[in-house]
């Protein structure tokens, strides 16, 4: 595949490009006591606009974050200040974290050229690159959306390939949540996994918040018994680095990764579904 990553000395040249946006992805865990909304107040790469993963999505469910109806979408990230057809270069605070998941969300949706800053905030504050504080307001555009059903499993057909094997499910959790040793971060959800499932967990993608090369992230998918040639279901916690997991197995090759959106939220929520330790 092309690359997804954009470097930091391309978005230093390009940062003047009307075609091209930044959009701060920045997510943090409920735990992490840490505000991405106002950090991003506090101080971000000039011209980036916020993308509130919590904000821009389903309202109608208690699911957290869950993707919004493509005319919601279109029209939120269209108050934004983003088209369709511009670059989208996206970065997290945490280097690769949450940046994943709103790459995936537009590609989702239909954007014709979504990518992710390597090595995000960071690496862009480390080389002392110039930020700015404050909202960033950007003239509204019109983003046409697109959805791309192939790329979103919902809870049904996790269900199904859970019972068939007709497609693998890579959960990307810590291995203590995966194995109920440890209760959820999130109250009232049951522990354990989805049945069938292996474990990789995200904290083996990335090193100094970089995603690790192709050659390793094949070896390590290798030793968790995931086929890449095989379908491929990606589930976390909430949606949010089942998107991570999903960007590795593309970048190692897999052609067919769809992300379970309600992951063990909505999973372990449930009285009716299957779980083991």
């Amino acid at each position: 595949m092309e690359s997804p990553f954009v470097t930091t000395e391309w978005l230093a040249q390009n940062l003047n490009d009307a075609n091209v946006v930044v959009v701060d992805g920045s997510w943090h865990m409920p735990n992490a006591a840490r505000n991405a909304q106002a950090e991003y107040l506090a101080g971000h790469i000039p011209g980036a606009v916020f993308f509130d993963i919590d904000g821009i999505a389903d309202t109608t469910t208690d699911l957290p974050h869950m993707l919004p109806a493509p005319n919601d979408f279109a029209r939120m990230v269209g108050a934004l200040g983003i088209s369709d057809s511009m670059t989208i270069v996206i970065y997290d605070e945490l280097g690769v974290f949450s940046a994943p998941r709103v790459w995936w969300t537009f590609k989702a949706m239909g954007a014709q050229d979504a990518r992710i800053l390597a090595g995000g905030g960071p690496k862009w504050r480390a080389e002392r690159r110039p930020t700015e504080a404050g909202l960033v307001s950007r003239p509204r555009q019109i983003f046409e959306a697109h959805f791309d059903p192939e790329l979103v499993a919902d809870i049904e057909f996790v269900r199904e390939r859970s019972r068939d094997g007709e497609a693998q499910i890579a959960d990307a959790r810590p291995a203590p949540r995966f194995h109920a040793e440890v209760p959820e971060p999130r109250p009232g959800l049951r522990s354990g996994h989805i049945p069938r499932s292996l474990n990789v967990p995200v904290s083996l993608l990335t090193e100094a918040g970089q995603m690790k090369p192709a050659g390793e992230l094949q070896q390590l998918f290798a030793e968790r018994g995931l086929d890449l040639d095989q379908p491929i279901i990606t589930s976390c916690g909430s949606g949010i680095t089942a998107s991570t997991l999903a960007l590795a197995l593309k970048l190692a090759g897999a052609e067919d990764v769809a992300v379970y959106d309600g992951s063990w939220t909505e999973w372990g929520g449930r009285q009716d579904t299957e779980i083991e330790p």
